[in-house]
């Protein structure tokens, strides 16, 4: 443990805990006490030269989970390693598969990162191996940036290829014919940050794998699966299900921990009458701030991109304003997603080396990448999940060194619950990784891409989808004349390619490009389909690495948005609304004043304007309107309607139950995440009307329905009369093509749902509603948190 540095923690806990500025804010702190870990001298069969190679690094003994590995993977079992962060897992696979290699050196391994970063890393811990090895074994790097020339050599002559599933999927599965070589000796497959496959991109993995392993039964191989993880409740079934095989759990870390402060911090109250809270972003900023000036070298999490930017631009006018001509290092960096991989290796260089002091990222630093060691953690809100959450604190910390975690709490629900009841996180599991493997829509996919690469035969088997199911899709490809049936087996002849038009990552149109255009058209990011119409709008303000650009042009068709510096006072946010129509009703049952269904569902999303947002200050200095193409996802959800019988019983207007309804779909959000231990982007909610063919009307937000927004000013609620005949419905759906499950675990629930809302609205301790249970009255009306108790009672009775 490092003394000093022990020390230097402990003066920052103490200045924080006795400052007038900070102290009141702390509602809990947690100390995580360390340990010294858990050792194995190292296995008598492990080869001398790496055993020489990991004591001349300055490991004298394996970690207890290390050696555990070890011993499942030499009897030949599938493996899941489950440990923290920084807890030494790539041993757990590198160690057998040089093993496997020196033994015989026609031996392959194949190793699956869900980013290009996390291969990077790999590339740099084996290159080092290897080099001390002394030994002829080849690895490299297979994705979208590997020169054509350079494909022929890999594809023979690598003994470990470092790949991601996309490129698996697209690249190498098709062409399997060109790895007869590999695909003949591979022994090992490594999946590392297994929790990251969950959902739809979960279950594109499971087929993914699903097609390697068909292949390499055709070339007579059976490889052995070794997946890592970070922690998560249900290890042994999400791997189990990842590759369809029995795995084997090791889930407990011998490696030291390192001791850490927690610390609950809940912005103040600046209007106790409406609930509202201090901006959890300019608390981060202070925090952050202070802790830097302290020396302190700090990550700070955010939820959005635009969180990001927001936090990195405060940042850097604090300390990189007064950079001599950019001749001083740059202390601050913003990370995310979109930032080219130039830019992103510059930072985490930046971040190891201590130069960068602060870096305001995404998740995306959630992962293994080496960053070196920092200091302290800020999670400006709470990130969605348990898991994520311990993720994010153990990034500070690492190898050995103390460290401080601070939690800051938003006006949500689950923050504010968290920070009342902050037993309830250091209690509970984390959450469970969920997916659908067998989604129609996306069997059908892999199925045509397995096609492609092989035959089917009758009596074959893709994995665990049934033999009548898979029979039935083969006929029904085939009769869409993308199969041949000849012979007793189905055979590709569609012209097309089929691997092309499957996205893993949901965005099958394609991302978009940001173009610099006063920079010789440089690309300076990238943004995501999903995304373009809610972040580079016609004059929306396009944000990075700290600088602001103004976008003066989106080429849809080309995927490009023609962006030019400048030095805009203000940063811009899009207004959306989103629209559910029913496409079919799976289950339906009648329950206390409620008809409740879970059933298929259309979702579209519709970008209607942008607000202007002075920096700092946060206040709004006008309005734009964008007009791009809709967005629309087939998925399913959980709903219910409230007769017409049971509202009229109510002294309410419909203007005043559609407020009811909305702060009820608030609260109803966060009980649901709660109940299916998902986070909070896996479902989202929706209020509308039975009456029309699309249910939902206009937006979802906490400000109630509005229509679009006037250019210049603020939009008008619509008017009771519009809502005549208005039968309430509210919707809560997987935010996943095709769903992945939620649904029916929430109908289910429907009852206990209900009476967890009422309690969470209930117990809260505003008068007319705030952001922690309806939303705040100012915004979505000053009666909602009665309407919304009243309408709830109602679906609490019992009917006679």
């Amino acid at each position: 443990m490092n003394d000093l540095y022990s020390k230097e923690k402990e003066t920052v806990e103490t200045i924080l805990t006795q400052s007038g500025q900070f102290s009141p804010n702390i509602v809990h702190i947690h100390h995580i006490e360390g340990n010294e870990g858990d050792y194995r001298d190292f296995p008598e069969d492990l080869h001398p030269d790496i055993t020489r190679i990991l004591r001349s690094r300055g490991i004298q003994r394996l970690y207890s989970h290390q050696a555990e590995a070890w011993e499942q993977t030499t009897a030949g079992k599938n493996i899941t390693v489950v440990t923290p962060t920084a807890s030494g897992k790539t041993l757990t696979y590198n160690l057998p598969v040089l093993q496997k290699i020196i033994e015989n050196p026609k031996a392959k391994a194949l190793y699956l990162f869900p980013t290009k970063a996390l291969s990077q890393d790999q590339m740099t811990e084996l290159h080092e191996l290897i080099t001390a090895l002394e030994r002829d074994i080849k690895v490299y790097t297979f994705d979208g940036d590997t020169p054509s020339s350079a494909r022929a050599a890999i594809r023979k002559q690598g003994n470990i290829v470092v790949t991601n599933p996309d490129m698996l999927h697209q690249g190498i599965l098709p062409h399997h014919t060109k790895w007869m070589q590999f695909f003949q000796n591979l022994d090992i497959v490594v999946i590392d940050e297994m929790h990251i496959y969950r959902g739809v991109f979960g279950s594109h993995m499971t087929n993914v794998i699903r097609r390697l392993k068909r292949i390499c039964r055709f070339y007579r191989s059976n490889p052995l699966f070794i997946l890592c993880s970070a922690t998560i409740a249900n290890p042994g079934e999400h791997a189990s299900r990842l590759i369809e095989d029995q795995i084997t759990v090791i889930d407990r870390s011998g490696a030291p921990v390192s001791s850490k402060t927690l610390i609950f911090y809940n912005p103040p109250i600046i209007n106790k009458e409406l609930g509202i809270r201090a901006s959890y972003l300019k608390q981060a900023r202070y925090l952050a701030e202070f802790l830097i000036r302290k020396d302190v070298q700090t990550l700070i999490f955010a939820l959005s991109r635009l969180n990001v930017e927001v936090l990195t631009k405060y940042l850097k006018d604090t300390f990189d304003s007064d950079r001599e001509s950019m001749s001083r290092p740059e202390m601050i960096a913003g990370y995310r997603g979109g930032y080219l991989p130039n830019r992103r290796r510059e930072i985490e260089k930046g971040i190891r080396s201590g130069q960068i002091r602060g870096v305001v990222s995404t998740n995306a630093l959630e992962l293994g990448i080496d960053i070196g060691s920092l200091d302290a953690a800020i999670l400006a809100g709470y990130p969605g999940s348990i898991s994520s959450t311990w993720q994010q604190i153990g990034r500070a910390g690492r190898r050995g060194k103390s460290a401080i975690g601070i939690f800051i709490g938003r006006s949500d629900p689950l923050d504010q619950f968290l920070m009342q009841n902050p037993g309830y996180f250091f209690g509970q599991s984390p959450e469970h990784a969920r997916m659908n493997p067998d989604n129609v829509m996306l069997l059908v996919d892999h199925i045509k891409c397995a096609a492609f690469e092989l035959p089917f035969q009758e009596g074959d088997t893709f994995g665990n989808v049934p033999a009548d199911d898979l029979l039935a899709i083969l006929e029904f490809l085939t009769k869409g004349g993308v199969l041949h049936y000849d012979n007793r087996r189905w055979y590709w002849s569609d012209t097309a390619y089929p691997a092309v038009n499957v996205n893993l990552r949901r965005s099958p149109e394609g991302n978009f490009v940001v173009v610099d255009t006063e920079n010789n058209h440089k690309i300076i990011g990238e943004v995501d389909y999903s995304a373009a119409i809610l972040t580079i709008y016609p004059d929306a303000i396009y944000l990075a690495s700290g600088q602001q650009y103004i976008v003066d042009k989106l080429d849809w068709d080309g995927r490009k948005a023609l962006v030019r510096p400048t030095d805009s006072d203000y940063y811009t946010d899009s207004i959306d609304y989103t629209k559910v129509k029913v496409l079919s009703e799976d289950e339906a049952r009648h329950t206390r004043n409620a008809e409740v269904f879970q059933g298929e569902v259309q979702v579209m999303t519709r970008a209607v304007g942008f607000k202007k947002i002075r920096f700092y200050t946060s206040e709004n200095t006008g309005y734009g309107k964008i007009n791009l193409p809709d967005l629309e996802m087939a998925t399913t959800a959980y709903w219910f309607t409230i007769p017409n019988h049971a509202i009229e019983r109510l002294p309410r207007s419909r203007a005043d139950i559609v407020d009811g309804l909305l702060g009820i779909s608030k609260a109803l959000h966060s009980v649901a995440t709660l109940h299916i231990m998902s986070e909070p982007h896996d479902i989202h909610k929706a209020v509308g009307d039975k009456s029309s063919e699309w249910f939902a009307m206009n937006t979802i937000t906490e400000r109630g329905i509005y229509s679009a927004p006037d250019e210049n000013k603020k939009s008008e609620k619509l008017n009771p009369e519009d809502l005549e005949n208005f039968q309430p419905t509210l919707f809560i759906y997987d935010n996943y093509p095709g769903g992945i499950g939620f649904s029916p675990l929430l109908y289910d629930a429907h009852e206990k749902l209900i009476r967890e809302s009422w309690s969470l609205i209930q117990n809260c301790s505003c008068h007319n509603g705030c952001p922690s249970c309806v939303g705040p009255s100012n915004e979505v009306g000053i009666n909602t948190k009665e309407i919304a108790l009243d309408i709830l009672s109602i679906l609490l009775e019992r009917e006679s």
